[in-house]
């Protein structure tokens, strides 16, 4: 499903016009990636979590060039599904 796909089912289900629900879905999107970008997790109680994982420094291989790097520490952003998400999916 893509956004495209979200967004009319989304003005399907709620008699909204797409443009106004395709704004709404945009805001949250940019909502939660500020939030992230601020440190902040997200949490939507029922549905998931938006966290932040940290990556510990690490030494790799540049194949290529036959080298070692250091790749520094650094977040990534994950998404944590709620229990009765998990239980409605695995149904």
């Amino acid at each position: 499903m893509t956004k495209a796909d979200i967004v009319a089912e989304i003005s399907k289900r709620t008699g909204l016009d797409k443009n106004s629900v395709m704004l709404t879905v945009e805001a949250f999107m940019d909502t939660v990636k500020e939030n992230l970008i601020n440190n902040e997790n997200v949490y939507l109680r029922g549905f998931g979590s938006f966290i932040l994982k940290k990556r510990a420094q690490k030494t790799a291989r540049n194949i290529s060039k036959n080298t070692t790097i250091i790749i520094p520490e650094h977040n990534i952003p994950a998404f944590k599904p709620a229990k009765t998400f998990m239980k409605s999916v695995k149904k």
